[in-house]
């Protein structure tokens, strides 16, 4: 058994948006847990219903992981926000480019490049 994912969503909005950061692997024994917390965040959204997912910290992500952020990431689009990826370990970068998922979710290389959006500091 992996190390399970740890989910800590912040307790208020920085630069506009609810920063959720992982730690350990999001996997289809976790995905579960990750996508009720942001149910949990899409059902009482902040004013701009926008969500940075801090990845500094997660070493492993499965497809059902990342099918999770995808699923959120078209939710929060269509109440008019968003929801961006930031800070991927160097794993976790090469895996969102193999899979091409920054094509469909936005990533950063920071949290705070995130939550600044733009261009600036996009992963491709």
């Amino acid at each position: 058994m992996g190390v399970l994912v740890r989910i800590t969503v912040a307790e208020s909005p920085a630069g506009g948006a609810t920063v959720v950061k992982l730690a350990g692997e999001l996997g289809v024994d976790t995905a579960g847990e990750l996508a009720a917390a942001l149910e949990k965040l899409l059902r009482h959204p902040n004013p701009t219903n926008r969500i940075v997912i801090d990845l500094t910290l997660l070493g492993f992500c499965d497809s059902i992981g990342l099918s999770t952020f995808v699923d959120a990431h078209r939710r929060c689009a269509a109440s008019g926000g968003y929801l961006a990826l930031a800070a991927p370990s160097p794993f976790m970068h090469k895996l969102l480019g193999v899979v091409g998922l920054t094509r469909q979710v936005p990533a950063y290389a920071t949290v705070a490049s995130a939550l600044a959006g733009g261009e600036e500091g996009r992963l491709r």
